[in-house]
């Protein structure tokens, strides 16, 4: 299967300021791109990348006042086959965890570990270990969280969604991440692309968000949002929880004007289209 990736994201720059970008498809995808994945922006910058201490591609660069314009368009090759389920995968006892897959027990800035050690007991204690309990915990976050985007904000935390039962993907996962690893399950966050191959249309395409749980010695894909397999899931970064894999982040004022994203099968000799008009010139 050939997957068109590409995304348009405009912002107002009111005064010069350093940004640091995660956009590119991750490192253990890069051999499945048919077509070079680039930033391009709109006036032309000088760009630098690098490789943060998660594993992501990041571009960095200062962007002058006025309208930024970040763009890509891509093609990269996916077996078209459902996420992977492996009911038989095994918990593995902390003792004997790789080191870097620590840091995934503990707290981190949207995931209050410490806060959900009684809570997560209760709830999944008792449940055989391994990859059911984990889905048990994607079930439970599934029903008990209602999806709304008019209760997005850049604040909220796991314990928060528990209490209002409420929240965007983002959310979701950070609550299924919180109670893994107060169970002892290394999870991490992850994001990238995630079309609608195979499933209805229900919304805008946008970057998504699913987790990861360490279970039989590597990192599986779960996904309390929308709790079912899926085709075509695109990788582009992974970090204790979504502080650690942001979009875009500025040190300073850049004031979002507009965003589109695409992710959709293509057929094989299809020519590749612009994402959208080049941007017009500041007045």
């Amino acid at each position: 299967m050939l997957i068109r990736l590409a995304y348009d994201i405009q912002f107002d720059i009111p005064a010069p300021v350093a940004m640091v970008t995660l956009l590119h498809v991750h490192p253990s995808r890069v051999q499945d791109l048919l077509e070079p994945d680039e930033l391009h922006t709109d006036p032309q910058l000088p760009l630098t990348s690098y490789i943060d201490s998660f594993g992501n591609r990041c571009t960095r660069f200062v962007a002058p006042p006025g309208l930024l314009r970040l763009s890509s368009s891509t093609l990269v090759r996916d077996s078209g086959n459902p996420d992977i389920i492996n009911i038989s995968a095994r918990e593995t006892p902390v003792g004997e965890l790789p080191n870097e897959v620590l840091s995934y027990l503990l707290n981190s800035r949207y995931c209050e570990v410490d806060r959900f050690s009684s809570i997560a007991y209760e709830h999944f204690g008792q449940l055989n270990p391994g990859w059911s309990r984990v889905q048990y915990i994607c079930n439970w976050v599934h029903s008990h969280v209602a999806f709304n985007y008019q209760h997005a904000r850049p604040t909220k935390t796991a314990l928060d969604v528990y209490t209002e039962r409420v929240g965007v993907c983002r959310d979701f996962q950070h609550l299924a991440i919180t109670f893994c690893r107060a169970l002892n399950i290394p999870a991490r966050y992850a994001t990238g692309y995630l079309g609608d191959i195979g499933v209805p249309v229900v919304m805008p395409m946008d970057f998504s968000a699913w987790f990861e749980a360490w279970l039989d010695g590597r990192w599986w894909t779960f996904d309390a949002r929308n709790n079912q397999p899926r085709i075509g899931r695109i990788l582009m970064a992974t970090g204790r929880d979504a502080s650690d894999v942001a979009m875009t982040t500025s040190f300073g004022g850049a004031h979002l004007r507009s965003f589109f994203v695409v992710a959709e099968e293509e057929t094989a000799g299809a020519t590749a289209r612009p994402v959208a008009e080049p941007m017009p010139a500041p007045e």
